[in-house]
């Protein structure tokens, strides 16, 4: 059907362009996207995707709107404190552009509803905070073949990609494992900054617009990270893993009987309880070291053991040329090889994962583990402007 006059007024700077014109409208409004999780991430992206005319669109959230919300999620107002936030979405949403369908889904994604709900929209877009729903989004996605725009912010920094479209990776191909539970604080734990998550949610409606039109070139086989501090945008290429078996080899058939228990409780958790493996550090043992001191120690041959706990993919961007590459959610595993006697220092973007792992080994037994301060960034700035900042 033919775009109203109401439509084509309100739509006017999209026909205009060539890449979409009526027939482009035409398809957004025939189009539909699921929106998992209201927060500072789906905030933006609702209503860019409802301005843009986006036909149905799906919201769901089992939570309510909170004042320490505010800060980030722009979808809801001091009014809807206290409101589901599906109800203070819909509202905006529909008062915003009344020609877009809305449909509202009060309720957490689960094992049992997450195929059947995501399988009636064409694009899903992931808005949440936890690991163990974005490992159920992303398997839900593939086994229903439907396009995911993924996207997750910690502090100032912002990550963005597409999985899950017919010949490019899924999440799993990026991170095979979850990190050990509690390695990677939340929001809440962490903090972030307010416009962070706006800037990423309105770049997953620019790849959802995108997929939906068949325009441009998606974000699918790239991971765009964000540095809001340095406002440096960085690149870096995701091939499908053709040993995943969800993605790729497609022997995954079901989602998981259980996804919490697949991100659960860590080695870590049982450690940092433990009195004993704690006791011989004291409060004047050293805990962190300045890049300046370590190239120091470095550069008389200490005995040191660098530990980068990064990605595969940051350590090959840039890397200490003595460090060892130990990824995050490998050290329960591997540590257990180590003499725990030696000296260690671990590194990673800014300092924030590697002091987690500091804590972590310290709890563990070992005595002498440094966390090198504002990790390789900070050692690019002060010590070694060749090494590569991202």
């Amino acid at each position: 059907m033919p775009l109203t006059s109401d439509e084509l007024q309100r739509y006017a700077r999209h026909v205009v362009l060539p890449q979409v014109g009526s027939d482009g409208q035409e398809r957004l409004r025939a189009a539909s996207v699921l929106i998992i999780g209201l927060g500072g991430l789906g905030s933006p992206a609702a209503l860019y995707l409802a301005a843009a005319g986006v036909g149905r669109l799906g919201l769901l959230d089992g939570d309510t709107v909170a004042v320490h919300n505010l800060q980030r999620q722009v979808l809801h107002d001091t009014v809807s404190v206290g409101e589901a936030k599906t109800q203070s979405a819909r509202v905006r949403v529909e008062a915003l552009n009344p020609h877009v369908r809305v449909e509202t889904w009060q309720t957490m994604l689960t094992r049992e509803n997450a195929r059947g709900i995501l399988s009636d929209y064409d694009v899903v877009i992931d808005g949440t905070d936890s690991f163990a729903t974005r490992y159920l989004i992303n398997d839900a996605c593939v086994l229903e073949r439907r396009s995911l725009v993924q996207a997750s912010v910690h502090r100032f920094e912002g990550q963005l990609s597409v999985f899950a479209t017919a010949h490019g990776p899924c999440y799993r191909c990026l991170h095979p494992e979850p990190p050990p539970a509690g390695s990677v604080p939340n929001c809440a734990e962490g903090g972030v900054l307010g416009v962070l998550p706006g800037l990423l949610g309105t770049l997953q409606a620019t790849e959802a617009l995108k997929l939906l039109l068949g325009i441009g070139t998606s974000m699918a086989g790239r991971l765009l990270v964000v540095d809001a501090l340095t406002m440096r945008f960085h690149e870096v290429g995701i091939e499908r893993d053709p040993a995943c078996a969800w993605c790729a080899t497609r022997t995954a058939t079901a989602l998981l009987d259980d996804y919490a228990a697949f991100c659960g409780e860590s080695p870590a958790t049982v450690a940092t309880t433990s009195g004993s493996a704690t006791a011989a550090i004291t409060a004047d043992t050293p805990t962190e070291i300045a890049p300046a001191a370590l190239a120091v120690r470095l550069a008389r041959g200490d005995a040191l053991r660098v530990i980068d706990v990064r990605e595969p993919w940051e350590h090959q961007i840039a890397h200490l040329e003595s460090a060892t590459l130990v990824p995050m959610q490998t050290i329960p595993s591997a540590h257990h090889a180590w003499d725990r006697h030696a000296e260690y220092v671990v590194y990673c973007h800014h300092g924030m994962r590697s002091g987690m792992v500091a804590d972590y080994l310290r709890a563990t037994g070992f005595t002498r583990v440094l966390n090198l301060e504002g990790g390789i960034d900070r050692w690019s700035v002060e010590v070694d402007p060749s090494v590569a900042r991202y």
